[in-house]
């Protein structure tokens, strides 16, 4: 990783931005694995840029263009974002821990598996194309989830509709109450009675039983904490490491 000064990154950028109005192809700048620190970059135009797998801390990225660039794995600490532009961009894997993204536009942008546990997210502009930000469980109704527990065991859940759910950038989610209908080997060809969590040796799932998860945690940005967690189709629970 490579630090880039100020100087540095505006050289890049007015190159860049000269290439891509000959260009006009939307070719994404390789500025991959690089830290840029203490930076007042308010307003600038960032677009089109792959910053993934890259350090960028204490940045002022208010209202700043950061269309259509990739910040893939990209770790952000003490950055505000406020009012910046995100569209189409790339955020999947990125941390944004205790960072402001209020009023931001996220129409397009792919979350999945980034960290917004802390960030500020006040009238953040969502649309049908973004991922990961809205629910990925049903937000109302009863519906079937899914468990893996220890020794490969498989539990498929009741999730009924007075259950309170969440999920956070991924296909991983959470509720804090739900039935065992079945509990069976991988392969679904024995039948079990009861299965011990991974996570918590002492949390049985027992067929037939309503379990209920204590102090339930309604943060839906806190992933590891307290909930039944589980997934929504067998096939999820299964990949599940």
């Amino acid at each position: 990783m490579r630090d880039i000064s100020k100087y540095e990154l505006e050289k890049i950028l007015k190159k860049h931005y000269l290439w891509l109005k000959d260009k006009n192809d939307g070719e994404r700048a390789d500025l991959r694995e690089i830290k840029l620190e203490n930076m007042n970059l308010r307003g600038y135009c960032l677009s089109n840029i792959d910053f993934s797998w890259s350090d960028l801390i204490d940045l002022n990225l208010e209202e700043a263009d950061l269309e259509n660039s990739s910040f893939s794995n990209s770790y952000f600490s003490n950055c505000s974002l406020k009012n910046s532009i995100l569209k189409n961009a790339d955020l999947s894997g990125a941390n944004f821990r205790f960072c402001d993204l209020s009023n931001s536009d996220i129409r397009g942008t792919n979350l999945e598996n980034s960290n917004l546990e802390y960030a500020t997210l006040d009238g953040v502009v969502s649309d049908e194309n973004t991922r990961f930000f809205k629910l990925y469980c049903p937000e109302t109704g009863a519906f079937i989830g899914y468990k893996k527990c220890f020794n490969f065991r498989m539990v498929q859940l009741l999730i009924p509709s007075d259950a309170k759910r969440v999920s956070a950038t991924s296909n991983a989610c959470r509720c804090d109450k739900a039935k065992v209908l079945s509990i069976t080997s991988i392969d679904g060809k024995e039948s079990f009675k009861s299965a011990r969590a991974y996570a918590d040796e002492n949390f049985i799932y027992r067929v037939g039983e309503t379990i209920i998860a204590e102090e339930f945690n309604e943060n839906r940005w806190k992933e590891s904490t307290t909930g039944i967690h589980f997934f929504l189709t067998r096939e999820e629970a299964i990949g599940y490491l």
